[in-house]
């Protein structure tokens, strides 16, 4: 396995994407999801991107990328078709320790964004190491069959009784809440039963736990 699978926290950090397309407008979109504070390098920008930058959610540089653009952020996305512009971005980049990823030009690139299927905060990421983007994105519209948005609400309730669980210094076996977070408790939530399910999780949870 060449890439680790992590999931990090920019929310408040500042990223830079150079280009302005549609590829820059995904993958914007997904950096203000996760509350980046966006800047975009690009003569001319996609509807959306000039949409954003209108309400002041990202700001804009409106030339091409140059020298000097990588400074002063956490992370950088290019997502431009010139691959010499990728090349002397990702060069930038390492040369002063930016993490960068340049849209599907592996050699240009410290991390790869996966295929994501979101449910609420039940987030799956998806990657075939950089080998076929189209068998990614196969993936990922399968897992978005499979994962409904009854595991959201799943996991809020997971999330609430965990919470109050360790209020009362309870401890409960990864094993346990493996079992406890079967079908018939994700049934009650699609049905809108949720005191009936939160009520049957905490009793299932109790009756193993241990102080």
């Amino acid at each position: 396995m060449r890439y680790y699978p992590v999931f990090l926290d920019i929310a408040g950090k500042p990223v830079v994407v150079v280009g302005g397309g549609e590829v820059a407008a995904r993958k914007v979109d997904v950096l203000l999801d996760c509350s980046a504070q966006v800047t975009v390098v690009s003569p001319e920008l996609h509807p959306e991107l000039r949409a954003l930058a209108d309400a002041g959610r990202i700001r804009h540089i409106a030339r091409e990328y140059q020298r000097g653009d990588m400074k002063g952020y956490t992370i950088a996305v290019v997502g431009t078709d010139d691959t010499s512009a990728n090349a002397a971005a990702a060069r930038e980049a390492r040369e002063i320790g930016v993490w960068i990823n340049a849209v599907d030009d592996l050699p240009n690139c410290d991390f790869i964004m996966p295929g994501i299927v979101r449910r609420g905060d039940v987030v799956v990421a998806v990657s075939t190491s950089g080998g076929s983007p189209a068998m990614a994105r196969k993936l990922r519209e399968e897992l978005q069959d499979f994962i409904t948005e009854e595991y959201a609400l799943l996991l809020e309730l997971a999330a609430e009784v965990r919470g109050e669980l360790r209020e009362m210094d309870m401890r409960v076996d990864p094993e346990v809440w493996n079992a406890a977070l079967d079908s018939e408790l994700r049934q009650l939530l699609t049905q809108g039963r949720r005191a009936e399910a939160k009520e049957r999780l905490l009793r299932a949870l109790q009756e193993t736990s241990r102080p």
